[in-house]
């Protein structure tokens, strides 16, 4: 089969139509057709099939377009191989959570972007379940994703996952709340993500070590926003230890047991080989070791994550 055939079938499985695959690459709609008509001989089998004024990839044309991630990406990489000078190049397309984007994402961006300009970041921000999801879709080739150390995540064995920093997490009070300790807020209502199950997870594991079932009553995906729920007196939660609180929010570490969010860089078993998705999966690794060990988002030099693109070479200085 054709490389180029399989690459215009792999951006009408991304795409969609074959007017935008045609503006993708720079072709005409009628050389589209001829392409995926001619890669159908090849494959033995229709790989499209018609969907109103549209066409849609029919069973084995998904299947096809499945296999051509790896088989374009075995090429990109037998090509670097036989090339010592050859510069990585293709667009990324990476779904990981805010902290991890603006902590980890961000300054590799800014190395890329000096550096190796042929490598392009499409960047989607979701929460583990929905980027895990994505993956299995191969709608993106990377994601960053968490656990805590008291749910951690099981990891698909068709996935592999490169472990990246910790944050140590805390409770967050009102203010003016009298608690000094977990178990001081047993009476309280609770403010749990809305998109992501984990910390609900820790919650209720911490609260059955201090004896009481968690009263769940409110759902939050923005941190801000949980720190506003606090503030109005609605509940507590769980927040980053190091991350500055709102005047209204007060923090209490947490012990026993201490609660860790763990970040990680996850793909496709097999796909790591791919030009750009290893360069950047090297970025990730070193702007890891570069962060302080507890690596939670704050303020200030730690928190600030072009200090990071500047440990990595890159980056505006101060």
């Amino acid at each position: 089969m054709e490389t180029r055939r399989l690459r215009v079938l792999l951006e009408l499985s991304r795409l969609g139509s074959m007017r935008a695959v045609a503006d993708e690459l720079h072709l005409t709609t009628s050389t589209v057709s001829q392409q995926i008509a001619a890669l159908s001989r090849e494959a033995g089998t229709d790989l499209v099939e018609p969907d109103g004024r549209r066409v849609r990839l029919t069973p084995a044309g998904r299947r096809l377009a499945a296999h051509a991630i790896t088989i374009l990406a075995a090429v990109d990489a037998a090509r670097l191989d036989l090339d010592a000078d050859a510069e990585p190049s293709g667009v990324l397309r990476v779904a990981g959570f805010a902290t991890a984007v603006r902590r980890s994402l961000l300054p590799v961006a800014a190395v890329l972007a000096r550096d190796h300009p042929r490598v392009g970041l499409r960047i989607h921000e979701h929460e583990p379940s929905e980027a895990f999801g994505l993956l299995a879709a191969d709608a993106v080739d990377l994601a960053l994703t968490y656990d805590y150390n008291l749910a951690p995540a099981a990891f698909d064995a068709t996935l592999e996952a490169i472990p990246l920093w910790e944050a140590p997490w805390a409770l967050g009070v009102p203010a003016a709340s009298p608690a000094t300790r977990f178990a001081d807020v047993a009476g309280e209502a609770w403010i749990v993500n809305s998109r992501n199950t984990a910390d609900e997870d820790v919650v209720r594991a911490v609260a059955a070590l201090e004896g009481f079932p968690p009263r769940i009553e409110h759902r939050a995906d923005s941190l801000d926003l949980v720190q506003d729920l606090i503030t109005a007196g609605l509940g507590v939660a769980l927040l980053p230890a190091g991350q500055p609180t709102l005047p209204g929010v007060r923090l209490l570490p947490l012990t026993g047991p201490e609660v860790r969010l763990r970040s990680y860089a996850v793909t496709r078993r097999g796909r790591a080989g791919w030009a750009p998705l290893s360069l950047v999966l090297t970025l990730l690794r070193e702007g890891a070791g570069a962060l302080p060990r507890d690596a939670s988002p704050r303020e200030g030099p730690e928190g600030d994550p072009f200090r990071t693109a500047r440990l990595l070479g890159g980056g505006p200085e101060p």
